[in-house]
């Protein structure tokens, strides 16, 4: 452990790293776009608490929104921007980071 340096956790992103924040952008990595409600489902979501966590990570550049219709039904898709994967990608390096860091023997 170094002196003087940052602790990881202050690596952590607070927009991100909420769990159904963490858990949105997670899925997102792993496809093109998911639909509203292949979402909530994966991540055993309501409606109301997943359309607030997605405003949030809209609000933030993190995810875009695309509304339209599937035959009649209308559908809401949301694909992780650049910006999104960024942070993905900083969240998950700032928890690999307090991980090797409680790994480490304690000093004696």
């Amino acid at each position: 452990m170094s002196e003087g340096a940052p602790h990881p956790t202050q690596g952590l992103n607070d927009t991100v790293h909420h769990r159904s924040r963490l858990g949105i952008l997670a899925v997102l990595r792993e496809v093109d776009r998911a639909e509203f409600g292949y979402l909530r489902d994966a991540l055993s979501l309501s409606d109301g608490n997943l359309s607030r966590h997605l405003r949030t990570l809209e609000e933030a550049g993190y995810i875009e929104i695309h509304k339209g219709y599937h035959g009649r039904r209308p559908r809401t898709w949301v694909t992780l921007t650049g910006a999104g994967a960024k942070e993905l990608d900083l969240e998950i390096a700032a928890l690999r980071a307090l991980v090797a860091r409680l790994d480490e023997p304690p000093p004696s």
